[in-house]
């Protein structure tokens, strides 16, 4: 796993010299996305656990839409080539420990966290290339209100409280600043159908998380132009919540790997400015995904199942299992 990171960005930094940086077609729609990612959905024998659930609403504006003073930085970081867009989104995300059922967990395990943050991103496209900057600020700790919506979600099914959440990390300030580039290489077609590879290269530096990540996804469908591949929540791979039809139908099947460098995360090691519950983190991650996306009628439905490699030393269970359902529609 240590050497895929560097193969991934090798792969993207060669993609990148491929790459005709033309302008695409203006797109002025806006375009809104619900997402959710849970540990419920797998097949492993442990779920509902560690990273457990994920829930962002997010807003893309159209690429006539953007603030000057956003078209500044955009130029300043990138060049004057592109279409630009920029979002707000609002993030909850909840973590738990492997023992849901003790008021006071054993040691060595995950902490029990909320983290809450508002995000403003800005997207550049050319005609083969994502790139998405973003700044994300909130909390970390009951402020998040991870205890609430979890157990009160729970009291909705009929299922029994998380005991622990009284021993979570303390309210703390979180920021954020990420980078990533997505690459588009066609590769021809295979069965009448289009095929392409997606390779993508991502960093995160903040007191939430300081951490590397590069990967690809290979697709096949029709209409593949039409996105930049299926989102995710950070700090997972993500082909942003932008997209833009090319035809009234299209749609493809996706499979794909990444892997992460890990210097920091703060929701695994605990507070940095109190005392408290954390572990210690494993300083690479790896992840395989695979999944579908159907665009028609305005709108994207992308469904993604990931597993993780374990994350933190002595993680019980095996690999870690999420799946990753988002709605996008376009206003």
């Amino acid at each position: 796993m240590t050497r895929l990171l560097p193969l991934c960005l090798a792969a993207a930094l060669l993609a990148a010299s491929r790459a005709a940086a033309a302008d695409p077609a203006p797109d002025p729609t806006a375009i809104w996305t619900l997402q959710e990612e849970n540990a419920s959905l797998s097949l492993a024998d442990v779920t509902d656990r560690y990273y457990v659930n994920g829930l962002q609403l997010g807003y893309v504006s159209g690429t006539d839409s953007v603030p000057d003073v956003l078209q500044s930085i955009g130029h300043a970081v990138w060049d004057t080539q592109g279409q630009m867009r920029f979002g707000f989104a609002l993030t909850q995300q909840i973590d738990t420990p492997l023992d849901t059922a003790a008021a006071i967990p054993p040691p060595g395990g995950q902490p029990y966290a909320g983290t809450l943050v508002a995000s403003l991103s800005l997207y550049r496209d050319v005609e083969s290339s994502r790139s998405i900057l973003g700044l994300s600020l909130g909390v970390v700790g009951p402020w998040a209100m991870g205890e609430q919506i979890q157990n009160g979600f729970h009291d909705l099914i009929g299922q029994g409280h998380n005991n622990g959440w009284g021993t979570q990390l303390r309210n703390e300030p979180v920021g954020e600043m990420t980078s990533a580039r997505i690459w588009r290489l066609p590769t021809g077609s295979l069965f009448g159908l289009e095929t392409d590879a997606l390779p993508d290269a991502a960093a995160g530096l903040g007191n939430l998380r300081i951490y590397a990540q590069g990967g690809a996804l290979l697709r096949i469908g029709s209409g593949l132009n039409s996105d930049y591949g299926p989102p995710r929540l950070f700090p997972g791979p993500t082909g942003g919540d932008a997209f833009t039809p090319t035809q009234p139908f299209a749609w493809y099947v996706f499979a794909g790997a990444d892997a992460q460098g890990i210097a920091h995360d703060l929701v695994l090691q605990g507070n940095d400015f109190a005392t408290g519950p954390g572990v210690k983190p494993i300083p690479y991650l790896g992840e395989v995904e695979a999944g579908f996306a159907v665009i028609a009628f305005g709108s994207r439905l992308t469904y993604t199942q990931v597993v993780q490699s374990q994350q933190f030393e002595h993680q019980k269970g095996g690999p870690h299992q999420l799946g990753s359902l988002a709605l996008s529609v376009r206003f």
